[in-house]
């Protein structure tokens, strides 16, 4: 009787440890269907009302130039979309990724726009289950990183391997376009540019967690199995902060001061890691994701720098 209560138990725990680990799943990764629908949704709070008028215009300037859709065969069979916004033959290529339950075209029409003034062309990517791309789970850059990896493939099978790649992204593309660089990039990804970046999937959600009143250490074990059980993937496969201490590739930083939800300081200790290769630019009073729209002249010149280090051209008008 004694076997049978503890066999019931044993059983009854590993039910409860299960239906926690699925609940925190859904919580974290799952990605409700038409994600990015409302482009011009903007997070809540006093940083990004002061700069809606400016977000709005960004989007709408965006929204209506005309592009290319594009459709790519994942490494899992998932199917991607990206915009690809043509302006001249052989002009090098930015490649771009939004964030988090964000839009492609809320989060990289600022990257676009000035993409169009240096005569670059570019690919706004939906990443994996957002927007018109394929998917239900949210990996925080583990396969996302991947997925980076095809388009770049996609875009040299299209352009030629003489074409310079710039790969770019904010907060979870950003950390997208980082963890990419562990990973066998071709030798024409000429550098990366992170805008407010985490530097792990583990770090980020135990801020996160902790924030939303989530014991951090209790809680991160059951999403680390729930992410393996149900969207088979490892949490602790990659992360930005490892990909920058083992890459070479040149990569421009930006982070907000005053960014609330992504900390500046883990931009800061990944600069550290490579400060050979590595360049930070951090803006006072910037909130998660403005660092452009607070001070644009910072960020243009910050990039214009970068690619003539790189000897990417650009016309030096802009």
């Amino acid at each position: 009787m004694n076997l049978l209560i503890l066999i019931t138990l044993f059983f009854l725990l590993i039910l409860i440890i299960l239906g926690i680990s699925y609940y925190a799943f859904r919580l974290a990764f799952l990605a409700p269907p038409h994600l990015d629908t409302n482009h011009y949704f903007v997070p809540e709070g006093p940083q990004y009302e002061a700069l809606m008028e400016e977000i709005k215009l960004s989007v709408k300037r965006m929204a209506i130039r005309k592009y290319e859709s594009v459709t790519i065969t994942a490494f899992d069979g998932k199917k991607l979309f990206a915009r690809y916004f043509h302006v001249a033959d052989n002009a090098p290529l930015q490649i771009l990724f939004h964030g988090y339950k964000s839009s492609s075209l809320l989060d990289c029409s600022g990257g676009t726009y000035f993409s169009h003034l240096l005569k670059h062309n570019t690919l706004v990517v939906d990443q994996r289950s957002h927007g018109a791309s394929e998917g239900m789970v949210i990996t925080f850059g583990i396969k996302e990183r991947r997925d980076c990896l095809s388009w770049v493939e996609y875009a040299i099978s299209r352009f030629g391997e003489h074409i310079p790649i710039i790969l770019s992204g904010l907060s979870m593309g950003a950390s997208t376009v980082l963890m990419a660089a562990d990973l066998p990039l071709p030798s024409n990804v000429k550098g990366i540019i992170a805008d407010c970046p985490y530097t792990s999937p583990r770090e980020i959600i135990l801020k996160v967690g902790k924030e939303q009143g989530f014991p951090p250490l209790l809680m991160y074990p059951f999403l680390y199995l729930g992410a393996l059980l149900f969207g088979h993937f490892n949490l602790e496969e990659s992360s930005a902060l490892k990909a920058v201490k083992n890459s070479t590739i040149p990569m421009l930083i930006f982070h907000g001061k005053d960014d609330y939800f992504v900390p500046c300081k883990m931009s800061e200790r990944m600069s550290e890691e490579g400060k050979d290769h590595i360049t930070l630019v951090t803006v006072p009073g910037a909130g998660h994701g403005l660092s452009y729209l607070v001070d644009p002249d910072l960020y243009e010149y910050s990039i214009k720098k970068f690619l003539k280090e790189l000897s990417v051209p650009f016309p030096e008008s802009v």
